[in-house]
């Protein structure tokens, strides 16, 4: 809520309750039975609600999954604004954004994680912002951009390191390399996500 909007009343807050409660419970049956799987029936239950419901605040569950990566990267594009408005350099920056997204996926739990991996990559992902703009949509990937772009103006970077692709090389692989290590030890994990972060570093570093 903005400053000086008001809060909702009346029917207004009884049906944002009852999104909320119905969201609550669809994320849980994800997270137990996968999307594919997921029974809309068992979700009205659990929110008390009719199976109609659901679908009059989430048109189909992949609604659901899209809103929670959009909380989710909500979440995480906050963590990380905190952190370059700190003092930091290029490799502080992606190692944060590496342990951002790590922890995101222990929270969600690791087939859910992949869920919505799959389904951001979709042709069919649903619009959980209609009309925003790339960066409104994709706050991770404007961060990063940012990230890089300040590098480049304290000599990190080079001066023609083109701060948008090396941003979507550094997401793209980075979720490529949680998916693909799921069954790695913590350790191996760990270290195979260094290199990667070090291999993005020298793709840019000034020489």
């Amino acid at each position: 809520m903005t400053p000086g909007e008001r809060a909702p009343t009346g029917r207004e807050a009884k049906r944002l309750e009852t999104r909320q409660r119905v969201y609550e419970a669809a994320v849980a049956e994800f997270r137990r039975a996968g999307l594919a799987a997921a029974d809309v029936g068992v979700i009205a239950k659990e929110a008390g609600v009719a199976r109609g419901t659901f679908y009059f605040h989430f048109p189909a569950k992949e609604h659901v999954l899209a809103e929670l990566e959009r909380d989710e990267e909500a979440r995480l594009a906050a963590q990380l604004e905190r952190f370059l408005s700190r003092p930091h350099d290029l490799a502080g920056a992606l190692t944060e954004t590496v342990r951002l997204m790590t922890q995101m996926e222990r929270r969600v739990g690791k087939p859910l994680f992949r869920e919505m991996l799959a389904l951001h990559f979709s042709p069919n992902r649903p619009e959980v912002l209609p009309g925003a703009d790339q960066w409104a949509a994709y706050p991770m990937m404007a961060l990063v951009v940012r990230a890089v772009e300040l590098a480049r103006d304290r000599g990190e970077a080079y001066p023609e390191a083109d701060a948008l692709r090396t941003a979507q090389f550094f997401l793209l692989g980075l979720y490529a390399v949680l998916i693909t290590s799921h069954d790695h030890s913590r350790a191996a994990r760990a270290e195979i996500l260094d290199n990667f972060v070090a291999t993005v570093l020298r793709s840019v570093e000034a020489r």
